[in-house]
């Protein structure tokens, strides 16, 4: 397969992936990971409430992997087309995308131990604070996509010169 082949087939995974769950994605991941509001008033003792808690990793383990599908779309991408600036550029993503998937982890993990239904505290005071997390995780976030959609603008364009792939009318390449 050509590398011009394999760059647009990485465009093809990598902008709808980066759309759909980066950008969609966090609300509906949001609504199904965390313990909702109908479950936490029929939760009574402490073990059901870190089991139905606990219940939301699968989701968060799913949603990290899903996540992931950019950055792996921008490592391979790196590896068609080499360059130290943009490797260098890609190893900060991986290394954001690491920091906002163990916050993002944690708040939702920490906000779905938060309520227990009836205003009784079941956990440490230290898991009501992860509702500060959201705007650390913002802090992370927008870095992040900033430099993902910009390397994944930079990736997916051509670097070859056009007008040397035209044909012209007699069938004949220029």
């Amino acid at each position: 397969m050509s590398t011009l082949a394999a760059r647009a087939l990485l465009a093809v995974v990598f902008w709808p992936s980066l759309f759909f769950f980066w950008f969609l994605g966090p609300f509906v991941f949001f609504l199904l990971s965390t313990t909702s509001s109908e479950v936490c008033p029929r939760l009574e003792t402490r073990a059901e409430f870190l089991h139905a808690a606990s219940g939301a990793l699968p989701m968060l383990v799913l949603q990290n992997l899903f996540y992931v599908v950019p950055i792996v779309c921008l490592v391979l991408w790196n590896r068609l087309l080499p360059e130290p600036v943009r490797a260098s550029r890609v190893v900060t993503c991986i290394k954001l995308f690491a920091v906002a998937a163990v916050l993002g982890a944690l708040w939702e993990y920490g906000s779905s131990l938060v309520c227990d239904g009836y205003g009784q505290p079941f956990f440490s005071p230290v898991w009501q604070m992860t509702s500060y997390l959201p705007i650390a995780n913002l802090a992370v976030n927008i870095p992040l996509y900033v430099l993902v959609f910009s390397l994944g603008r930079t990736f997916s364009m051509r670097e070859d010169d056009p007008a040397a792939d035209a044909v012209d009318p007699d069938g004949n390449a220029s």
